[in-house]
C-alpha cells in the first residue's frame, strides 16, 4: 500500500502567528495568559497551550480585570474590542491579516453606504466577528437556496464578502447565485478565500484523482479542515476526517492500494507523522510513503512589536 502526502499541508502563516503570539505571551508576561475562543481550531494545539498556561474563554466577562488577553486567529467583532479597551485589558490581536482584510473591505463598503452580504457559516467565530464590523446592513447567506429567499433593502447597492475558509467550489456557487439575483452586486478587488484555504483544496484534489482514501487531520470544528473533507468526498472518493492516530480504524483500509493523507491549515505536522506512523503499524502490507508535488508557500506574517 502506498500513502501519498499532500503538499501543501498543515499550518498556514495565519495558524503560525496565532500560536506564536499565545507562545511569545507566555514568555514575557507569565501565565496565565487569556485567549478568547480557541486561538485556533485544533485540540492537540489548545491542549498544549493549556499545558504552557494558556486559558480558553468565550467572553471578555470571564478574564480578570488587569489580565492579558489575545484575541484568536478568527477575529472579533467592533463590540468585543470595545469591551476590552473599556475595560483596560491588555490585548494582543492574532486576528489572522487575511480575515483583517476582510473586515477592512466591510468597513470601506459600509462608509460608502453599500449593504455587504457575507458568505459564510452561522455561527463560525470567524463569520460573527466579520458581521460585528458593522452595526446593520449586513445580510448572511450560506447556500443558494438562502440566496434565492434573501431581502435586502438596496439591490442597487450590493457588496459581497466570504469567509476565508470556505470551499473555493461552493463559494464559487453562491457568487454566481449573487450576481444572476443581484446583477449590481459588487466583490471584493481581490477573492478573500485565502491562500491556503485553496492551496489546500486544490491538493486534495490531485490527491482524490490517485487515491482510493483521502484521511484529513484535524479537528472536527476546524471549518478549512472540514472543507478538505468534503472536497475529496465531492470527487467521489471516501473522505475521512480524524484529531488524530488513536482514531484510525483498521477496517479502512482493506483493499485499498493508495491512501492520500493532508493536514488542516490548523494541524500540526507530528499528527501527520504519527498518523502515518500507525497506519504503518497496522500491518496490512508493505507500506511505501511519497509526497506529492504542490503549490509552494512562502507566506509569514509578523508578530506584534511588543512580542517580537
Amino acid at each position: 500500500m502506498e500513502i501519498i502526502l499532500a503538499n501543501p499541508r498543515g499550518f498556514c502563516a495565519g495558524v503560525e502567528r496565532a500560536i506564536a503570539i499565545v507562545e511569545r505571551a507566555l514568555e514575557k508576561f507569565g501565565a496565565p495568559i487569556y485567549v478568547r475562543h480557541e486561538v485556533v481550531h485544533n485540540k492537540f494545539v489548545c491542549d498544549d497551550l493549556r499545558a504552557k498556561g494558556a486559558v480558553f474563554v468565550e467572553e471578555l466577562n470571564e478574564v480578570p480585570s488587569g489580565s492579558t488577553v489575545i484575541f484568536s486567529a478568527h477575529g472579533v467583532s467592533k463590540a468585543v474590542r470595545n469591551e476590552a479597551e473599556e475595560r483596560g485589558l491588555k490585548v494582543f490581536d492574532a486576528t489572522c491579516p487575511l480575515v483583517t482584510k476582510v473586515h477592512v473591505e466591510v468597513g470601506k463598503m459600509r462608509n460608502q453606504t453599500r449593504e455587504v452580504i457575507m458568505i459564510g457559516h452561522k455561527g463560525h467565530p470567524e463569520v460573527e466577528g466579520t458581521m460585528g464590523q458593522s452595526n446593520g446592513g449586513m445580510y448572511l447567506v450560506e447556500t443558494v437556496e438562502e440566496v434565492a429567499t434573501l431581502k435586502v433593502l438596496h439591490p442597487e447597492s450590493l457588496s459581497f464578502v466570504t469567509q476565508t475558509t470556505l470551499s473555493v467550489d461552493d463559494a464559487t456557487v453562491v457568487i454566481d447565485a449573487l450576481k444572476q439575483r443581484f446583477p449590481e452586486i459588487q466583490g471584493p478587488k481581490k477573492d478573500d478565500i485565502c491562500y491556503a484555504t485553496q492551496n489546500r483544496q486544490d491538493a486534495v484534489k490531485s490527491l482524490a484523482e490517485a487515491c482510493d482514501l483521502v484521511i484529513v487531520v484535524g479537528s472536527q470544528n476546524s471549518s478549512n479542515s472540514r472543507r478538505l473533507k468534503e472536497v475529496a468526498i465531492a470527487r467521489g472518493v471516501r473522505g475521512i476526517l480524524i484529531d488524530g492516530p488513536d482514531e484510525i480504524d483498521e477496517a479502512w483500509f482493506a483493499g485499498k492500494r493508495r491512501v492520500g493523507v493532508t493536514a488542516g491549515a490548523s494541524a500540526p505536522e507530528i499528527l501527520v507523522l504519527e498518523v502515518v506512523d500507525r497506519i504503518k503499524m497496522l500491518g496490512l502490507a508493505p507500506v511505501s510513503v511519497v509526497q506529492f508535488d504542490g503549490e509552494k508557500e512562502g507566506v509569514s506574517f509578523p508578530l506584534p512589536r511588543e512580542l517580537a
